[in-house]
């Protein structure tokens, strides 16, 4: 649902075919808002559609999230399911993200929106803590109306043409919730002064409190229902039509019976006298006027202004729409000058951002919230605000300092600061809409660890975040910027600036060079500071330089598809994003030369090739672990001796150099002892009083067979390692159980049954180590089970391709806690 085109695709009726059921589906949840959420044109990110009850401007920094977020609207998009928060806390424990920048007490759940079968969306509810635990009392129907409501919002959505795409790509649309004010009422009437002839609309004759066919026409007959205190209000009225005069709210009191009652209600005249020519040519005077319930505006607005403290209204955005009389003496500030701004612009003393937090706290939570401020004048001040999903109403009042100021001398008034101009205005403190995005990044590239994974999230988190189109990091190396990672640019168009130098007349460069951000707000500007340079389809251009400890370490480019001006809040929060890519970039360049490092070690460590024995086929595979640096100790092997050939695996407890090294002693020690004709229970048995003797604080196990190639008998020996698999020549596969004995390295003198095993013509051995079966929440049996499958599926014809299937699925897995080894054999009978 493409914001930019007509029909459909318009943004207009985007609100038109979602804000009905938003507003519908927020007051049936109990909520005080809530919106909805559609994945933008290239699926990178979430767009925040419309929203209810909630001010657009406090969601700022939501407007767009990545879909790959830790944000729980994009895991409600990803896994297709709700996510419910109770309260603050679990905010916190699960969306640590969420609340760097809503850290206010609610509640709120985020249901996935589908449309022709897909999931192209989320609608969100909130609600304040309060109400939330209220709610809990019947959770299950509580789910049940908010799954029916984004069923609804998918309904309307799937009504969209196949031609047109669900998604969207433009600012949210802002709904109001249904007020529930008094409603005013009012009414024409027409008095003819010379005559005293008087009638009324029917609206009229309903302010008035008259039934229409209890007058007798004249004014006389109002005149007596009105309280004889007012009556010189209604002559005043009189006097000002006849000299032409405008009326302007004379009000006076109605005396209405109810329930046998007498009661005045208050009203008010506004309009004017008309001099004419009655029908015989003499001239004539009425008054044609507006009669006004003054019950719910003029009285309340009388009432605030009699009040000993200060009360003041904001609307949603927090913009001031009223305040009265004292609220202008104790703030010492003309209302004119507050009314439709926003107080903490307005006064100098309420300027820092933790005054404005308060009003994001109160809106947000939709529970009352106070606190203390010192006005320059010294004098203490106390706000109370109380909000509603429409705006908040704020008291003011003097106050007694805080316990610790007490003491304090009042400081002298001062004159407002002047205007801050353009330069000055990035240093001022950043808003907590920027800051949040500071501060999210931060928390991400916490755990990004490799070069490429700092990429990445820097990639999904700027996009999304700063509205970016296309992005580019550079790295320097060699005193030359070689391109590191890019997302969005023209296939090629990037190939032209690869290697160059940091003498290069570029804007990546000299951003870099001279260590400060430049931004260009136009393709003019662009091509006017650097003639020549090629541009591609974007319009305005943020050029980030990553310097860490003073130390160059690269570029980053940032490219908006429309003309983008990038206010100071934007541009120091970008600034410090720089500098904290600077920092990961730094730290995950040395992890990645390192991790090579270590790995070269491990590879050094492990058989390059596998020996041709006649009868037999051997395939190992082997694959590292991908959490942290540490490497594993699982080796395998295939060794020939002077009676045949033993097969050997092995897997050394934990994960570090130190494991490696250990892994590197026994391999060689099995290698000598395979060669020794000693046999399998003293080969194994020497090996573990090895390990005990070297004290290295590790266990290892350990799975060694010797294997006759030219009849295919063989003798097992098992030490706490996982049992081996035999596939037969039919298909069939067995789990041998063969007896073992302690892990290596535990006891000394431990002793280890051999058991004699038969490998039949045709048949495929498999040794492996844990890594390669077990599976976070699953059992081993269930990864053995597998291994299994996977074996019976495959030939001793095809042993190469067995092995990549067996360990495809591991090979798959991005979060790979344990090293996988795999050696498999296949017995022929004959040479290979």
């Amino acid at each position: 649902m493409g914001v930019e085109g007509p029909g459909v695709g318009g943004r207009a009726e985007v609100g038109e075919v979602l804000a009905a059921h938003l507003v519908d589906a927020v007051r049936a949840a109990g909520g005080y808002g809530g919106g909805v959420y559609l994945r933008s044109p290239d699926r990178r990110s979430l767009v925040l559609t419309v929203v209810a009850g909630v001010p657009r401007s406090l969601m700022k920094a939501w407007w767009r999230v990545p879909v790959s977020g830790a944000l729980p609207m994009s895991a409600a998009y990803r896994t297709g399911e709700p996510v419910h928060l109770a309260d603050e806390g679990e905010t916190m424990r699960r969306f640590p993200q969420m609340s760097v920048g809503l850290p206010y007490p609610f509640a709120s759940e985020y249901q996935p929106v589908r449309a022709n079968g897909e999931v192209v969306g989320v609608f969100f509810v909130k609600w304040s803590t309060a109400r939330a635990a209220r709610l809990r009392a019947a959770p299950d129907a509580d789910r049940m109306r908010l799954g029916a409501a984004a069923e609804e919002v998918g309904a309307a959505l799937g009504g969209v043409p196949a031609d047109r795409p669900l998604e969207y790509d433009g600012d949210p649309v802002g709904v109001r919730l249904p007020a529930e004010v008094l409603a005013v009422e009012m009414g024409m009437f027409d008095w003819d002064l010379d005559s005293g002839a008087f009638t009324a609309d029917e609206d009229g004759w309903a302010v008035l409190g008259i039934d229409p066919a209890d007058s007798d026409g004249t004014i006389d007959h109002l005149k007596g229902r009105v309280c004889s205190d007012d009556l010189p209000e209604l002559r005043a009225a009189e006097r000002d039509a006849r000299e032409g005069r405008w009326i302007r709210g004379r009000r006076f009191r109605v005396c209405e019976a109810r329930e046998g009652e007498r009661r005045y209600r208050p009203v008010e005249l506004w309009g004017r006298g008309v001099r004419g020519v009655d029908d015989a040519g003499r001239p004539s005077h009425r008054v044609l006027a507006l009669v006004v319930d003054a019950v719910s505006g003029p009285i309340a607005a009388e009432a605030a202004e009699r009040l000993p403290d200060g009360v003041f209204s904001l609307d949603q955005d927090g913009r001031t729409v009223y305040a009265n009389h004292r609220c202008e003496q104790l703030l010492r500030c003309p209302r004119e000058e507050l009314l439709g701004r926003y107080p903490w612009r307005v006064l100098t003393w309420l300027s820092d951002p933790a005054y404005e937090d308060r009003y994001r706290a109160a809106m947000l939570s939709q529970e009352p919230t106070s606190f203390l401020v010192r006005h320059p004048a010294g004098e203490w001040l106390g706000f109370i605000l109380y909000p509603d999903v429409h705006g908040l109403t704020g008291r003011v009042f003097p106050s007694d300092p805080p316990p610790a100021h007490e003491g304090h001398t009042p400081a002298t008034a001062h004159e407002p600061s002047s205007p801050v101009d353009a330069a000055t205005a990035q240093l001022t403190p950043t808003r907590p809409g920027a800051l949040y995005h500071v501060v999210q990044m931060a928390s991400v590239l916490t755990e990004a660890v490799t070069v490429r994974e700092v990429c990445r999230a820097v990639a999904d988190q700027l996009l999304p975040a700063f509205g970016g189109q296309e992005v580019a990091l550079y790295l320097v190396r060699d005193r030359r910027m070689h391109l590191a990672w890019e997302s969005g640019y023209p296939e090629g168009f990037l190939d032209p600036f690869e290697g160059v130098s940091l003498d290069a007349h570029l804007p990546g460069v000299e951003a870099l060079t001279f260590g400060a951000p430049i931004f260009f707000e136009s393709r003019q500007l662009l091509s006017g500071a650097y003639p020549g340079i090629a541009l591609d389809r974007m319009q305005s251009w943020a050029f980030l330089p990553l310097i860490a400890s003073g130390h160059p370490v690269g570029s980053c480019i940032l490219g908006y598809v429309a003309p983008h001006t990038f206010t100071p809040d934007e541009r120091a929060a970008l600034t410090a994003l720089g500098g904290l890519v600077a920092q990961a970039l730094e730290r995950a360049r040395l992890y990645d030369a390192e991790f090579t490092l270590a790995r070269g070690l491990q590879d050094a460590l492990l058989p390059h090739r596998l020996p041709p024995i006649a009868g037999l086929r051997t395939a190992g595979r082997y694959l590292p672990g991908t959490q942290g640096m540490e490497i594993g100790g699982d080796w395998y092997d295939v060794i020939e001796t002077g009676s045949g050939v033993a097969l050997v695996i092995g897997d050394v407890e934990g994960h570090s150099v130190a494991a490696a090294a250990v892994m590197g002693q026994l391999r060689s020690a099995v290698n000598a002892l395979a060669t020794s004709a000693i046999g399998p229970r003293e080969v194994v048995g020497r090996t573990n009083r090895l390990l005990a003797d070297l004290d290295a604080g590790v266990c290892a196990t350990c799975c060694y067979i010797e294997l006759d190639p030219s009849t295919g008998h063989g003798h097992a020996v098992r030490a706490g390692h996982p049992p081996p698999v035999l596939r037969h020549p039919d298909g069939r596969t067995d789990v041998l159980d063969l007896p073992g004995g302690v892990m290596l390295g535990v006891q000394a003198e431990a002793g280890y049954p051999v058991t004699p095993l038969e490998l039949p013509r045709g048949g495929v051995l498999a040794l492996y180590t844990d890594g390669l079966v077990e599976q976070p929440g699953q059992d081993i049996e269930t990864g053995i089970q597998a291994l299994s499958d996977a074996l019976a599926r495959g030939s001793p014809d095809t042993l190469e391709t067995t092995a990549d299937t067996v360990v495809q699925e591991a090979r798959r897995a991005e979060d790979r806690p344990d090293d996988v080894a795999l050696l498999l054999t296949a017995y022929t009978g004959a040479r290979s």
